[in-house]
């Protein structure tokens, strides 16, 4: 609609307008070469709609959320860049609910904008990137501020998108803290990144469960593995139990379930116990859950003469409703 609108000598705004999602600033229409009077025209016949101070939409004022993040950018100066919450949200790390948009700039820079929050700090080239025509921080750097902010859970599932993504990886996330080091955050995201304790996940509930695993005292499952032609949630080698969540959305149909079916069939032939969970299973009664893994660890030491398992102290208490 905006290039319709913009007759001569403004059509060449309009390039500069799509890049940006239909956004422009003062300062760049007056690199243009149009005087204050002509903005003030331009906004008087409903060319140019005010989106922040100095910041307009052209041609419409209704903006999606990509030139709303542009235009926050826009407003805060020309070394603003998307940050926090709203990167996250950008490079699909995490559904932001947030209305306010979290924006970047430098320490000298002194911006108060309503609905936008302003985090004054140094960014080196290396932490900035442009991301569909907006200036952001990079993954590595988008997961070290939200890690200054976000509980463990919500964490664990930024860091598990980010490698879905082929963003960041784990391990290539381990090594750039290096260079974090002593920053708000890096000391919680090396506790979710721990080794020991940090399993890839593709899904909440896949992570609600090995919430459910520590609880039962059990050692940690490896995740994401090819296991007889089929790609498993959970396989506890030492154990030989091979585990699967049964999301809402991937086994509702009969031939979903038929597959399952196999699947378990499969794992059982080659000398594996098939264990399935579903959905309500692990989110409304993990006590059972709990129970039932640990009974069926210790069944099956006796049917397979292995030494008794016994739960740490700390697992014996019941499981925590997630």
């Amino acid at each position: 609609m905006g290039h319709r609108i913009l007759r001569p000598p403004y059509q060449p705004l309009w390039p500069l307008s799509r890049k940006q999602h239909g956004v422009v600033s003062r300062a760049q229409l007056l690199q243009y070469g149009l005087h204050h009077d002509a903005v003030k025209d331009l906004v008087g016949k409903g060319v140019l709609h005010p989106v922040h101070r100095g910041v307009y939409a052209i041609g419409r004022p209704q903006l999606d959320r990509l030139g709303v993040w542009r235009a926050a950018c826009l407003c805060c100066g020309p070394e603003a860049v998307l940050s926090d919450h709203s990167s996250g949200a950008l490079w699909g790390l995490r559904t932001s609910a947030e209305r306010v948009i979290h924006v970047s700039v430098p320490p000298h820079v002194v911006r108060r904008r309503a609905g936008i929050v302003v985090h004054r700090r140094i960014l080196p080239d290396t932490d900035v990137v442009e991301r569909r025509g907006i200036p952001t921080t990079t993954p590595t750097r988008t997961l070290v501020d939200l890690a200054a902010c976000l509980d463990r859970a919500h964490l664990e599932a930024a860091v598990n998108e980010a490698d879905t993504l082929d963003l960041v990886d784990p391990e290539s996330l381990r090594k750039a803290l290096v260079d974090f080091a002593g920053r708000p955050g890096v000391a919680a995201l090396r506790a979710v990144l721990d080794r020991r304790t940090f399993r890839l996940t593709d899904s909440q509930l896949e992570r609600y469960f090995l919430t459910l695993v520590r609880t039962a005292g059990l050692p940690l499952p490896e995740t994401r593995v090819w296991l007889n032609g089929f790609r498993v949630d959970f396989y506890f080698r030492d154990l030989g139990i091979v585990v699967e969540t049964d999301g809402l959305r991937y086994h509702r149909t009969a031939a979903q379930q038929a597959r399952a079916l196999v699947r378990d069939q499969a794992h059982f032939a080659a000398g594996m116990l098939p264990l399935r969970f579903s959905h309500g299973q692990v989110r409304f009664e993990p006590d059972y859950v709990v129970a039932n893994l640990r009974d069926t660890v210790r069944e099956m030491a006796v049917t397979q003469q292995r030494p008794p398992w016994t739960p740490s102290r700390r697992s014996r208490r019941p499981a925590r409703r997630l």
